[in-house]
């Protein structure tokens, strides 16, 4: 039977967790940007971010199994809540060198902080939604957690533009902290609970679920090379002459939130546009979104000033994007068991960050070089990598929606 009582409540600590997410990337990122860092240098204070969701989504799966969903859940948020306290101590005074490192090593906790509270999250789904509904439930949880982090997207920005960077920080740890103490009272006892599990048992032994992970590293890493540096210093350079600083940064902060929200939605009613969640319907979506990447490349070089045919574009390709990685979360729950889907889930999550940190890195890097049809460029060659990750897939997958 279902458990509504325990799903909601662990929705709502993972919502409460997003929307702070969100906000902090976007807050450091235009804070840091308005300073004079450079694209790498930018996409630099997001990278230890990413290594960490590396070998923390290897180890959460682990520590929930051993130690209980909710543990890691309680730790994902009390850490989230002291990273954001942390930047408050960023002294303008200190040099380049400094404010990087600072940036990246409580960015590299808050990052630690997400992926527990992520795979606590996901694989709750798996034991307190039924088996028939799994694909429902896994996208409304998905859909709904992007959205609010769009929102965040859209808050951070707001927060700046209002409040200031130390202010608002401020704000959002304590509003975090108000909701993960209300979410603690209707956490359900039996995520509370653990076993005896050996660490060797996180890497998974499916060949169904080592090449869906090799899809989704480079499906988000196809995304992230353009999304998280090129696309918001893209945007704010083409708005900061027109509409000013200030109205730049609302412009940029609600586009990302529009694109976030968006693709959440989508996420969110993937079950009423794809009849069966299996890899032949992940392969055919993927394709779909490579070749999209293309035409979007092509009109950036060689039509640039029609900046709207882009963002129109890239919306499109966040609707297409979320299909694709509503049926990957999926077919994760589905491809484990019940008793290793902490553990499936969190190698599946680590190869997730993995495209993340891949798509980072490059994002920077490719946008300093070649601007932002490089960007998108070299996203298609992953989704390309990523259709061909999902082809290897064994058919035999088929699961009702």
């Amino acid at each position: 039977m279902t458990d509504l009582r325990g799903y909601a409540a662990v929705t709502g600590a993972y919502w409460a967790f997003m929307l702070t997410d969100g906000a902090l990337r976007m807050l450091v990122l235009l804070h840091f940007h308005t300073l004079g860092f450079t694209p790498i240098q930018l996409a630099g204070l997001f990278v230890l971010y990413e290594v960490a969701g590396i070998v923390t989504n290897l180890t959460a799966g682990w520590l929930a199994a051993r130690f209980g969903l909710a543990s890691t859940l309680h730790a994902g948020l009390g850490l989230q809540i002291a990273a954001l306290l942390a930047l408050t101590a960023l002294d303008p005074d200190w040099s380049i060198a400094a404010s990087v490192a600072f940036v990246m090593g409580v960015q590299g906790a808050s990052g630690i902080a997400k992926d527990l509270a992520k795979t606590s999250s996901k694989s709750a789904v798996k034991l307190l939604a039924p088996d028939d509904g799994l694909f429902r439930w896994v996208a409304a949880l998905t859909g709904s957690k992007n959205a609010i982090k769009g929102a965040g997207f859209f808050l951070g920005a707001a927060l700046l533009a209002s409040l200031g960077f130390g202010p608002a920080l401020i704000a959002m740890a304590v509003g975090l902290t108000a909701i993960w103490a209300l979410v603690t009272l209707f956490l359900p006892a039996g995520l509370r609970a653990g076993r005896k599990a050996k660490f060797s048992e996180v890497f998974s032994g499916n060949p169904r679920i080592n090449r869906l992970a090799a899809a989704r590293l480079f499906l988000f890493g196809a995304r992230d090379v353009w999304f998280v540096v090129a696309l918001p210093i893209w945007l704010y350079a083409f708005m900061a002459p027109r509409v000013g600083e200030d109205s730049a940064f609302f412009a940029t902060g609600g586009f990302m939130a529009l694109w976030i929200i968006g693709y959440g939605a989508v996420q969110a009613a993937t079950p009423r546009l794809v009849r069966k969640g299996t890899s032949g319907s992940a392969l055919l979506w993927c394709g779909f979104l490579a070749g999209l990447t293309a035409c979007l490349a092509l009109s950036a070089a060689l039509r640039p000033e029609l900046a709207w045919i882009v963002l129109a574009g890239l919306l499109a390709f966040g609707a297409v994007f979320a299909v694709n990685s509503s049926l990957h979360s999926y077919l994760i729950l589905a491809f484990s068991r019940a008793g290793r889907v902490t553990m499936d889930v969190g190698f599946y999550y680590m190869a997730n960050a993995g495209g993340r940190l891949l798509g980072t890195i490059l994002s920077g890097l490719v946008y300093q070089v070649g601007g932002l049809p490089a960007a998108l460029w070299v996203s298609t060659a992953m989704l390309v990598a990523s259709w061909f990750a999902l082809r290897t897939i064994p058919r035999e997958d088929t699961a009702p929606a």
